[in-house]
């Protein structure tokens, strides 16, 4: 009886060990291993810091490959300033103290580049991580790793960056993992200059993976090309470019009609009128946008320039940038960074200041491929036959054997839904500009630009600066103001690149690239200020074609602002940061109450009315008239593109007209068939359709609670953790603003770093964002500017020239980096 006893508990024993040492499924979750999550020596428990936590910064510490001691200084909010003798010694320290705060961020971003989810979370990433590689990200950071080696200074830079990282990564135990590696029970593994280039390419691909090639080709097949014309043209004639056009381009003009066809080659109009259905696009997430503007010092209080940017992206927990000063002999700037990646990415010096908005320009197309045999192993172009090129990924699985996928190359690029037989784009190349080498340089013109003095050195700066296409703005303490749309911007021949095109013929290609010295740049305008807000580069008489995803409020509204300010300080502008008011809403409002009939409203309708005729068209958190408005034009954009709506239901992907175009129709064409409802005997017109779309309004909000009636109620707002962890994320607060005013905040999106820097000596600058410097949930500086963010408020950033210069009450920490 002993011994079966005793069997008993053993075999309990191991049942409970077993439980223990392996994740649980808990419904559609899975937990970590209770037994190492709990370990008192090795669990969650070692990852808490008390408020006091700059303590365990303070000891020195010795990294190898380190040429001379590093000194760091961490201020009050946790931002480090790295005094070093020499650059790479400060960007390996760099790269340490990154690591040292945000290496699961790090981590978990490279492998999602990657398409290497599924190593650690299982099947449930596998198409995520298919479709990654598919559309060949992992293949375009071989390729930057590539040509980066191919400049000694950049890859000199990368590899001390990645020496720094391993040297925290090395001197890591169990107990000292960042939590989210005890949550997913894997350990670190060692950096390299390739996660480098992956995160880089995770940022690029965020912003420019917007593409409608599908959509505006079944849309023209549709309507024809009049009518298509017509509900989705491709400038707003109200509004303000980011480079306006002062004759600047007559002889330009000239010369890019001798050298580029009129008009571009597309599949779509020799395709028919068939409309095939799909998916919906990931293409219609959130635009990543930004707003940035510098104001000449003679319309300033104090008489030097002030630059100001805020920078719009997906929200979230642990924060997408770090803050950090970087100073050498040669060098010392102050900025923001991408976990990860070497340099500092926006920021200023005590000489000039810059910073980027997204140019939103489309940068994809989509060619459709004719196939030589049934095997899709070659293919034709220009009638002679092309063999593909195979790409073999083979992807890790947690859990399950790996899993491979064939990837089929062509001179466009990868075949990307080819193993999806019934899908449009099957026999469809993706041609992506971030597949291209990109220049050897690129990577180290952000050093090259944080390390200017003047307006020259910003300018030369620029050429080279291809791996994102962006607004630079700049302002300097001698007293010049700039901005330049900078990139790698296709060059293509009218309407090319709008719709899926002949993937047969070599003439459908791009011819190339814009020319840095030809793309749009303006210095010192007369008005007095620059700025951009990801609207159009320029208006249409650019000689070069473009078009893309652009922003047709937050613009506008900025320039009627700046236009109509004098005697600007960083508090006018901050209060232009924080701007609620959408223009948008601000044209299409007065138009739908003239079309009202207010003969059909009832007492609660009326008041509603009345909440709307008096509202200023500002989104404040606790305003109703916010809701109401969305709801109304809600309702009256769906009632009138019923039947668009009817095809999307169905997966067709097809173009919906943007909210301007909307509303100059309901103005300037309030009789147009648009307004027609499928399914009723009369005919519809503008009157109407506003009028039942109130109607459908006032039902909706009287079946909402008063209290979800408040616009930060009805939007909702969540800074998740990446992970999607409640516990990690901060879901109490409810900021004012709305995605198309200055103040450009949806649910989960939004001003990601507010600063400003006034270009005085000594330079002053204030910024803010929604997070904290570190990455560790169990941190006092995890999430501590959250609150400062939601109300408003700013922070004085520490610009310093030595480590002793930092206010006794405003350090938190020294630390000493000694070569090993």
């Amino acid at each position: 009886m002993r011994i079966i006893r005793f069997l008993l508990v053993l075999l309990l024993t191991a049942a409970l060990a077993w439980q223990l040492h392996t994740p649980q499924r808990v419904g559609d979750k899975t937990l970590p291993a209770l037994g190492a999550f709990f370990n008192p020596f090795t669990g969650f428990w070692q990852n808490a810091e008390p408020a006091g936590a700059g303590a365990r910064w303070s000891e020195p510490l010795r990294i190898p490959g380190l040429k001379k001691p590093v000194e760091v200084v961490y201020d009050h909010l946790m931002v480090p300033h790295i005094f070093a003798e020499n650059l790479d010694d400060a960007i390996m320290a760099q790269g340490y103290i990154t690591a040292q705060h945000r290496l699961w961020q790090m981590d978990i971003t490279a492998r999602q580049t990657a398409g290497r989810l599924s190593e650690i979370l299982g099947a449930r990433t596998l198409d995520l991580d298919r479709m990654t590689r598919r559309r060949g990200l992992p293949l375009a950071a071989e390729r930057d790793w590539k040509a980066w080696q191919t400049s000694p200074q950049t890859a000199r830079r990368l590899e001390a960056y990645t020496a720094g990282v391993n040297a925290w990564i090395g001197q890591l135990t169990p107990a000292t993992y960042p939590i989210e590696f005890k949550l997913l029970g894997y350990i670190p593994e060692p950096w390299s200059p390739l996660k480098t280039c992956l995160i880089v390419e995770n940022m690029i691909d965020a912003l420019n993976n917007r593409d409608n090639d599908l959509a505006t080709t079944n849309s023209l097949a549709l309507f024809g090309r009049d009518t298509f014309d017509y509900l989705y043209p491709l400038w707003n004639p109200r509004q303000q470019p980011v480079v306006p056009d002062t004759g600047q381009w007559e002889n330009l003009r000239r010369s890019v009609a001798k050298r580029i066809p009129p008009a571009g080659i597309s599949l779509s109009a020799r395709s028919g009128p068939a409309i095939p259905e799909r998916s919906l696009p990931a293409g219609l997430r959130e635009l990543n946008g930004s707003n940035n503007w510098a104001v000449s010092g003679q319309h300033t209080q104090s008489g030097y320039p002030i630059l100001a940017n805020d920078t719009h992206l997906p929200l979230r927990l642990p924060h997408v940038w770090f803050q950090q000063q970087l100073c050498t002999p040669n060098l010392n700037c102050y900025g923001v960074v991408v976990p990860g990646v070497p340099g500092v990415a926006i920021g200023f010096n005590a000489d000039i200041s810059w910073a980027f908005t997204n140019v939103s320009q489309d940068v994809a197309d989509w060619y459709r491929i004719e196939w030589a045999d049934g095997n899709r192993s070659a293919y034709r172009l220009d009638g002679q036959l092309k063999p593909v090129e195979w790409r073999i990924e083979n992807i890790g699985v947690k859990g399950q054997a790996p899993v491979s996928d064939t990837v089929r190359y062509t001179v466009w690029g990868p075949v990307v839904f080819d193993d999806q037989p019934e899908h449009p784009l099957r026999d469809c190349a993706y041609r992506y500009s971030t597949h291209d080498m990109p220049a050897p340089e690129s990577l180290g013109r952000f050093l090259d630009i944080a390390g200017g003095k003047s307006f020259e050195d910003y300018r030369k700066a620029l050429p080279g600066l291809d791996c994102l296409s962006q607004n630079v703005v700049f302002a300097s303490h001698s007293g010049d103001i700039a901005i330049t749309v900078q990139g790698k911007t296709p060059l293509r021949a009218p309407d090319q690149g709008r719709f899926v095109q002949d993937g047969s013929r070599a003439a459908s290609a791009w011819y190339g690239f814009i020319p840095d010295a030809e793309l749009p740049a303006m210095k010192n305008p007369s008005r007095g200020f620059v700025f951009s807000a990801n609207q159009h580069s320029t208006p249409p008489s650019y000689p070069y074609f473009y078009f893309g995803n652009f922003d047709d409020s937050r613009g506008r509204r900025i320039h009627h602002r700046l236009n109509q300010m004098s005697k600007v300080t960083p508090d006018s502008m901050k209060r232009l940061q924080l701007d609620n008011f959408n223009q948008i809403t601000a044209d299409a409002l007065p138009v739908l109450l003239r079309l009202l009939d207010r003969k059909r409203l009832d007492k609660t309708g009326l008041e509603y009315l009345r909440i709307l005729e008096n509202w200023d068209c500002s989104y404040e958190k606790a305003s109703t008239a916010p809701t109401l408005y969305d709801l109304w034009f809600n309702a009256t954009y769906d009632l009138t593109w019923d039947e668009l709506e009817a095809l999307r239901q169905k997966k067709t992907d097809v173009l919906f007209p943007e909210p301007w175009r909307f509303v100059e129709i309901m103005e300037h064409d309030p009789a147009s068939i648009f307004f027609d409802r499928a399914g009723t005997p009369a005919r519809e017109s503008a009157p109407a359709i506003a009028t039942e779309g109130f109607l459908q309004m006032c039902e909706q909000a009287k079946a909402m609670a008063p209290d979800k009636l408040a616009w930060a109620a009805y939007r909702g707002f969540e800074l998740k953790h990446i992970a999607q962890l409640d516990a990690f994320s901060r879901l109490d607060v409810t900021p004012s603003g709305t995605r198309n005013a200055p103040n450009a905040i949806s649910k989960n999106h939004g001003p990601s770093f507010r600063w400003i820097v006034e270009m005085s000596r000594p330079v002053r600058a204030w910024g803010v964002y929604p997070g904290g410097q570190s990455g560790n949930p169990g941190s006092p500086f995890y999430d501590n500017m959250v609150n400062a963010w939601v109300a408003g408020e700013y922070f004085e950033l520490l610009f310093l020239n030595t480590p002793d210069a930092i206010p006794a009450e405003r350090a938190l920490a020294r630390q000493t980096l000694s070569p090993k």
